[in-house]
């Protein structure tokens, strides 16, 4: 491995000595390598398109053996490595920094090792896709319980890594509620195996739930063995039209009640969403006659044929709009209209980025505060910078809004408000803080939120992970740059 330091603009991009690569090729086994230059580019672009980095080689190991090769030979060697899934990170934390690393790309790590039915359980590998294991649950009449809009793209080992959410964590919890048993390679190259999916297991440290959540800077996700849950055999679901986020806060604290713990998702939707999904996304309608300032998006679900779902979720409704609750609701009359529904909610962030860039903040507050928090930290933000525009969209049921800041070009040119990222940025994690929330709450640190996370983070939380990264990475090969600033 060679680096070399350019006083003037910092370290030159990792290169390779031709006999380490060599031995990183043969690690990684019959058509597990990729060395042209135009080929790895593909590898080292974010999915925002915000952030590329460099690679001297991509792997694409086969098995964890191959994989286990590879980190022992990057350990020897002080060569940093980075891992990547379906490359959906939002916040960095699937391509190299500037100064480069050997991409590790899982995505030929695609199997369903078992599913068992009876136990309620599924081992799949890493470069599993959402979207495939929801497929191969459904075939067996059940179902994994985290959705979430990139299900097309995502992976299982970029899911436990990031310790993803999604539309359903209101009733089942995230990634981290899913797992488990885990299967990792650690950074000396030593395979973790606690894949045996035990609800019971009182031995000592959890160790998988150390690397759930940790970005790779730990160890890389192989496979996981997952819980499953029957299949639903009903499923009700409807928008509704209001005029306030405190609106659909009574609304969902009323449902919560009335409904029997029934609710998947309570998705909160400005109108501007609807507005950018329509007018850029192909297939896509308003669901409404008339426009209304917010909307939810309700799915109610049970894997009892005669719950009587739709009865309920009506019901529901009908009370809230007599008392004013709601302005107005359409409940899905067919699974094409309940589809139309949802490829409303998670075409938004397509939406968002055909209609330009904005200033993305993925955070959570307590869920009885959300409301509050979106009104006046918004109207904060478009006081102090006149031309930006608040954008929030996002899981309201659990304290998680996308609360992204966009501009009226008119008033400020989208350069100028992306030039004022670090500052609008700050502010509103400062006032995250106030409120006593988080300023990740599902997409992770990556490099993005590294700053902030040393500048506001708890300081006895941030000396402790340090002292685990330097336990079990001493080298600091894995995923360097990410979570730490």
């Amino acid at each position: 491995m060679q680096q070399v330091l350019n006083e003037a603009t910092g370290p030159a991009p990792l290169s390779l000595t031709d006999d380490l690569r060599r031995r990183f090729i043969e690690a990684a086994g019959a058509g597990g390598a990729i060395t042209d230059p135009t080929d790895i580019a593909a590898f080292t672009e974010d999915w925002r398109g915000t952030k590329t980095g460099n690679s001297p080689l991509v792997l694409r190991p086969a098995d964890t053996q191959a994989l286990s090769a590879i980190v022992r030979l990057a350990n020897e060697t002080r060569t940093p490595l980075v891992p990547q899934g379906g490359n959906t990170s939002l916040c960095g934390a699937s391509v190299p920094e500037a100064e480069g690393a050997v991409i590790i790309s899982l995505q030929r790590m695609n199997r369903i090792r078992t599913l068992d039915a009876a136990g309620m359980s599924v081992t799949a590998e890493a470069g599993v896709i959402l979207q495939t294991l929801h497929e191969e649950a459904a075939k067996a009449d059940r179902m994994f319980p985290l959705s979430l809009g990139a299900k097309g793209s995502a992976t299982i080992g970029g899911l436990i890594s990031t310790n993803a959410g999604g539309t359903q964590v209101l009733r089942y919890g995230t990634m981290r509620a899913q797992v488990l048993g885990l299967e990792a390679v650690l950074p000396d190259g030593s395979v973790l195996d606690q894949l045996t999916p035990l609800r019971k297991d009182n031995t000592g440290y959890d160790i998988k739930q150390l690397l759930i959540g940790a970005e790779g800077t730990l160890g890389f996700v192989t496979a996981a063995s997952l819980r499953l849950l029957p299949a639903p055999k009903q499923v009700a679901t409807a928008f509704a039209g209001l005029a306030a986020p405190e609106d659909a806060l009574t609304l969902l604290t009323r449902m919560q009640a009335e409904t029997g713990g029934v609710i998947d998702s309570f998705e909160l939707v400005p109108r501007i969403a609807i507005d950018l999904v329509t007018q850029h996304v192909p297939g896509t309608r308003d669901p409404f006659a008339q426009s209304y300032p917010w909307y939810v998006l309700i799915e109610l679900t049970s894997s009892q044929p005669g719950a009587e779902l739709p009865e309920i979720l009506e019901r529901a409704l009908v009370a809230a709009l007599e008392d004013g609750t709601i302005a107005d609701t359409v409940v899905a009359q067919s699974e094409t209209q309940r589809e139309d529904f949802w490829r409303l909610r998670e075409t938004i962030a397509e939406g968002e980025r055909a209609d330009g860039p904005s200033l993305k903040h993925d955070i959570s507050v307590p869920v009885a505060d959300m409301p509050r928090f979106v009104t006046e930290v918004g109207d904060a933000i478009e006081a102090r910078w006149p031309g930006a525009a608040m954008f929030s969209f996002g899981h309201l049921g659990d304290g998680n809004i996308h609360f992204n800041v966009r501009s009226e070009e008119d008033r400020l040119p989208r350069a100028d408000l992306m030039a004022k990222h670090d500052e609008i940025a700050a502010f509103v994690y400062d006032r995250i803080a106030d409120y006593g929330g988080s300023i990740s709450a599902e997409h992770g640190i990556g490099t993005l939120k590294a700053g902030e996370l040393a500048r506001i983070g708890d300081p006895a939380k941030l000396v402790a992970m340090r002292a685990v990264k330097q336990a079990l990475d001493p080298h600091g090969i894995m995923n360097p740059g990410k979570l730490f600033a």
